[in-house]
């Protein structure tokens, strides 16, 4: 796979196939490397945390696609890959004449992933686009916080999270549908910020048109989903109940003494208990808070009810269950040592995914193993290209 993007989106969508096993080549340009270098909340030992994450798996080259002899260059490593990435505006590929076009010339059966803020078609194609936007324009925004204040957005980049996974998942199907499906042609997998977004929208598309109903705000829950909140225990922590199903939430009245509100015709039923549910939910409430976390942790999981503390990082190093499902993993970082990182998404029986070095910070780190080794450029080959700019 070789990666084309800078930031989020792109450079995700790479992290999680390298996670997998995939062989990512990472291209910035010489000199102007990858703003992620730089980016991240904190600083530890004067680098960011950000970067090593999310170049985890890769081996990272610099290539200048604005020079001629760069563009060959890219077009001999597409020859001999399988995927190629990029998160540019659209039409800066074609700028550069290293379009789909160009691309499956020099190998029909490259995919080539292209992740933009609104797609490479429509009216809003050639805008510039980041995941703040999207998420607003995608709806996502809208419906988060509360009636009547002002949409609050997740304290991450969700919506570059969201396209990259798209993007890895419609790469992988389009390399199943290369080679076990179609004519071992590639194709282009076009992914948008803002679709990716407005995908999660559940049922507010079908809602808005057949019925007029626009999705508003609910804070901490859901709409007619009860009882399914965060509720403060007696010592002052958040926890969250979810008992929204019929069962489940029988379970719920038996652990809270009150069994008899299961047969309660105001709470009988899911519907029920949607239309009643500040009633319900205030029942919840008053019995959360005579009883603290761990006991509401411990007694409603012992009943088989949806139950879970709301975590900080802290009390997410705490937790054994991040431990035994290897969910934080030691990386080893060139220049400060052993730091833990994300774990892998999904874990595989057979085949498991892993963490097998931590991002470079040299720039063009890999240059030689690439162009040398996998192209075939001499030594002095390689020196004359960095001499001239292009590497």
């Amino acid at each position: 796979m070789i990666e084309l993007g800078t930031l989020l989106a792109g450079p995700f969508a790479g992290r999680l196939l390298g996670d997998m096993g995939a062989e990512v080549i990472k291209v910035e340009s010489p000199g102007k490397p990858d703003p992620l270098r730089d980016w991240g909340h904190a600083r530890y030992e004067g680098r960011s945390l950000w970067w090593p994450v999310q170049s985890r798996n890769k081996k990272c080259i610099t290539l200048n696609l604005r020079e001629p002899r760069g563009q060959e260059l890219l077009l001999e490593l597409a020859r001999v890959a399988d995927v190629v990435s990029e998160n540019f505006r659209p039409g800066t590929l074609e700028r550069w004449g290293l379009g789909y076009e160009q691309l499956s010339a020099a190998n029909p059966g490259i995919v080539l992933a292209r992740i933009s803020g609104y797609g490479q078609t429509g009216p809003y194609a050639e805008r510039a686009g980041y995941a703040s936007v999207a998420e607003a324009m995608g709806g996502l925004r809208y419906i988060n916080g509360f009636p009547g204040e002002a949409p609050p957005r997740a304290g991450i980049s969700l919506g570059d999270s969201l396209a990259a996974m798209f993007a890895a998942q419609g790469i992988l199907a389009a390399l199943y549908h290369r080679d076990v499906l179609g004519d071992g042609r590639g194709q282009v997998v076009d992914v948008s910020l803002m679709e990716a977004s407005f995908a999660l929208l559940e049922s507010a598309v079908p809602e808005y048109d057949r019925l007029g109903i626009v999705r508003e705000p609910s804070g901490t829950g859901i709409k007619g989903v009860a009882p399914s909140n965060i509720f403060k225990s007696r010592d002052e922590l958040w926890i969250v109940i979810a008992a929204n199903q019929d069962n489940v939430f029988r379970r719920l009245c038996e652990a809270i003494g009150r069994p008899e509100l299961a047969d309660d015709p105001r709470f009988a039923t899911h519907l029920a208990r949607g239309e009643h549910q500040e009633a319900i939910e205030e029942i919840v409430a008053e019995w959360a808070a005579r009883h603290d976390a761990s006991e509401i942790d411990r007694v409603l999981n012992e009943a088989g009810v949806v139950c879970g503390p709301i975590y900080t990082m802290a009390e997410i190093f705490e937790d054994p269950q991040f431990r035994a499902r290897e969910m934080l993993v030691e990386h080893v970082d060139p220049e400060f040592g052993p730091y833990l990182g994300p774990g892998i998404v999904p874990k595989f029986s057979e085949t498991p995914g892993a963490v097998r070095w931590s991002g470079a910070w040299q720039e063009g780190s890999h240059n030689e193993e690439i162009y040398c080794g996998l192209l075939g450029l001499t030594e002095s080959e390689l020196e004359g290209l960095r001499e001239d700019g292009v590497v």
